[in-house]
């Protein structure tokens, strides 16, 4: 079983120690490929910083993973946005809920070591939420179209009390019924 350490959440290196206009200096050249991590080191000890070629390509790795993530957060924002435009009518807390998955599925797909080290208890629970959720969603469904089949029946029973009591109404709608009819017939 896995001890309960603490994981840190945040890398500390020498790097995110330099002053911002160095490493604003550093993110420019590891933009620029033809900067090599060796190079890079090099010129960071020019200026009085001693930091190796291994702890330079790291950093660009994490740089470039922000990146990476800012960039389809941006996308998938962008996307949401498009959306509502098109569709006002569109449920964007489900949206919501189907792009927070689709990260976390990300992250879920690499986070083999983090599985191994949860506790069964806790993989457990949330199995059991995640399932939770979806009865939820399924009941909620269900309730709305009972819900909504009750209120067409109630509407089609007050429709059709009223259209046997007038008999203009009964002839109006046998004439739209039959024009339905013959164009459906007509156009197959």
């Amino acid at each position: 079983m896995a001890d309960n350490k603490r994981r840190r959440t945040r890398v500390a290196s020498k790097i995110t120690a330099l002053p911002d206009d160095i490493k604003d200096q550093l993110d420019v050249m590891l933009l620029d490929t033809a900067n090599t991590y060796d190079e890079t080191a090099i010129w960071l000890k020019s200026l009085g910083y001693e930091i190796s070629k291994s702890a330079v390509g790291r950093y660009a790795i994490r740089a470039n993973q922000a990146a990476q993530r800012i960039a389809e957060t941006i996308e998938q924002t962008t996307k949401l946005a498009e959306a509502a435009e098109k569709y006002p009518n569109l449920d964007f807390t489900k949206a919501s809920r189907m792009v927070l998955m689709d990260g976390l599925l990300k992250r879920v797909s690499t986070a083999e070591e983090d599985y191994n080290e949860m506790p069964l208890d806790k993989a457990g629970r949330l199995i059991a939420s995640l399932s939770r959720v979806g009865v939820y969603e399924q009941k909620t469904l269900r309730d709305y179209k009972t819900k909504t089949e009750m209120a067409f029946e109630a509407l089609e029973a007050d429709l059709m009390k009223a259209i046997k009591a007038d008999p203009v109404l009964s002839r109006e709608l046998h004439a739209v019924l039959s024009k339905a009819r013959d164009m459906i017939i007509n156009d197959g």
